[in-house]
């Protein structure tokens, strides 16, 4: 089922981003979400983690030249250490899973997304894409809702 959820994600995304434009904070990011819908606290944890990485971003940028390459590479090495940081917060491995944020790049790459399109507008492209995904995987799962 992951691997359908991807390849469903990066298709869906690619239609969206021919016919309006928008990108679903990277071509991966939608099939991942679709993943965890069903954990709310994950989902917030990470966008939460996009938004702090897209704030270190825009402050690091008025002290240093932060274009191109070095600007993702930021957002995906921000988005890793503070998935990471998600991950220790807590010993309890019940607690882990409600705070950890969704894979190791996923932030990085929403918060990319973010600084070139929007915060708006990049959180609802991919919770849009991630529904329809959900919704795309219950169909042909027979409406299984979880992994």
């Amino acid at each position: 089922m992951v691997e359908i959820s991807i390849g469903l994600g990066i298709i869906l995304s690619l239609v969206l981003s021919e016919a309006l434009g928008v990108t679903a904070g990277g071509i991966i990011v939608p099939g991942y979400i679709a993943l965890f819908l069903h954990q709310p606290v994950q989902v917030f944890s990470t966008f939460f983690v996009a938004i702090l990485v897209l704030g270190i971003i825009k402050i690091l940028s008025k002290i240093m030249f932060l274009y191109g390459k070095r600007r993702i590479v930021l957002a995906l090495i921000l988005g890793f250490f503070f998935g990471y940081l998600s991950r220790t917060l807590y010993v309890d491995s019940e607690s882990i899973k409600s705070v950890a944020v969704i894979g190791n790049i996923i932030p990085g790459l929403i918060a990319n997304w973010m600084d070139r399109q929007g915060v708006t507008r990049t959180i609802s492209v991919v919770i849009l894409t991630a529904v329809i995904v959900k919704l795309m995987i219950m169909i042909l799962f027979g409406g299984a809702i979880f992994e």
